[in-house]
């Protein structure tokens, strides 16, 4: 009987982990409540169509899967979805992550309060479900305030507000029709916590690594560019992964991926947001290439009950920038075959097609590629980054 590897909808990195489930002698078995996005794994991959809010639904698929194939294991990469494969895996008795713990880690507010409660630093913050609510929690913090709902991933609906008309405008737009909510509104009001930004990545209860990570330009916050490792002293690594095991005791996290963003303020390290999962594209390949460890084949492992190992093989400094236009309209043209034959550029991937309407959204939604460099030194890797991106050419006609 095949082993198959059971995947409950997909992110960025599904064709990754399609790929690596082959790799591994497994047949890849998607769920998903709309199986066409996945036509371009078609001939790697079966997706069969399930109602994946439904967990009745997955246990039945699952059963009948398992009358023809060995369920070695089941796993996930979006977020929302990932209590239900702690759920599954519960269910069938496979290793998994444990879901009280990723319901709790994906309610921010309830994250926050378990963070503050063990002792780990967090911005100042409120939970608000009204315009009256925000605009009071807004004056108790005091402005500028970062308004973002309760639940979700990707910075959507994530907004810096700097005055009262930002504050006014956002409020609108998350409780006036335009943002789409899973269930009742609950937004989350909290301090703005200035410095530079970091993000610890973890499996089970090691320290993978720490990346340093700048954001385009506010209100919003859209990562443009990630570098592996941080530049960071002794003292400062060491703070940040000790206060990375503590969140992880936190939230009960010690089983499976997670990464940890901070930012290094005027306190120290204050935890922005724990995300319970393995983070999405180009940071497993960030990883691999500074380090050759693969994250995608680690979880893997880990998830089908197999030795995985974090041990690095090398010590290299990758970086990626992350391509995103600086206005709305047509992409008239996108080209990056000339940045991608430059020595030292590992990967430039283009999202998009000419011709493609762009409307920012102020989210990872308007990320249009990126481009990644790696070396044996920051200020080499940070050269052939920018040479390679200079030489990519796209253009925007406006609306």
């Amino acid at each position: 009987m095949a082993r198959a590897l059971i995947l409950v909808e997909g992110a960025s990195n599904m064709l990754g982990y399609v790929q690596v489930a082959q790799r591994l002698g497994l047949s890849p078995i998607i769920l998903a409540a709309e199986p066409a996005q996945y036509d371009y794994l078609a001939a790697e991959s079966e997706a069969i169509r399930v109602d994946t809010d439904n967990l009745d639904a997955l246990i039945r698929e699952c059963s009948r899967l398992g009358e023809t194939y060995n369920i070695a294991g089941i796993t996930g990469a979006l977020e929302e979805f990932y209590a239900t494969v702690g759920k599954l895996c519960r269910h069938f008795d496979l290793p998994g992550p444990n879901p009280t713990s990723i319901e709790r880690c994906c309610d921010k507010f309830f994250q926050r309060q378990l963070l503050a409660e063990a002792g780990v630093a967090v911005p100042v913050y409120r939970l608000a479900r009204n315009a009256t609510d925000i605009q009071s929690s807004a004056a108790e913090i005091g402005l500028p305030v970062i308004l973002k709902p309760a639940s979700g991933s990707g910075s959507c609906g994530v907004r810096l507000c700097r005055n009262v008309d930002e504050l006014t405008e956002h409020t609108t737009y998350l409780l006036g029709g335009k943002h789409i909510w899973r269930s009742s509104p609950r937004i989350l009001v909290e301090e703005f916590a200035q410095g530079p930004q970091y993000s610890v990545y973890t499996m089970g209860n090691e320290i993978i690594g720490i990346s340093a990570s700048e954001f385009g330009p506010v209100p919003h916050f859209v990562f443009h560019k990630n570098i592996f490792p941080a530049p960071l002293s002794d003292d400062e690594h060491k703070r940040f992964t000790d206060v990375s095991l503590s969140c992880l005791q936190a939230l009960g996290l010690g089983w499976g991926p997670a990464h940890i963003e901070f930012r290094w303020t005027k306190r120290g390290p204050v935890v922005i947001e724990v995300n319970p999962r393995l983070p999405g594209v180009p940071s497993p390949r960030l990883i691999q290439l500074a380090y050759g460890v693969d994250l995608v084949t680690e979880h893997i492992k880990l998830v089908i009950g197999d030795e995985w190992d974090l041990c690095r093989r090398h010590s290299h400094v990758a970086a990626v920038r992350i391509l995103i236009p600086d206005r709305d309209g047509v992409l008239d043209s996108i080209d990056g075959d000339r940045a991608a034959a430059i020595p030292g550029v590992a990967e430039v991937k283009l999202y998009v097609e000419p011709k493609t309407p762009i409307v920012r959204k102020g989210d990872y939604r308007d990320t249009i590629g990126h481009v990644i460099a790696a070396s044996a030194s920051p200020a080499e890797t940070e050269a052939i980054l920018q040479r390679a991106v200079d030489l990519i050419d796209w253009s925007i006609t406006p609306f």
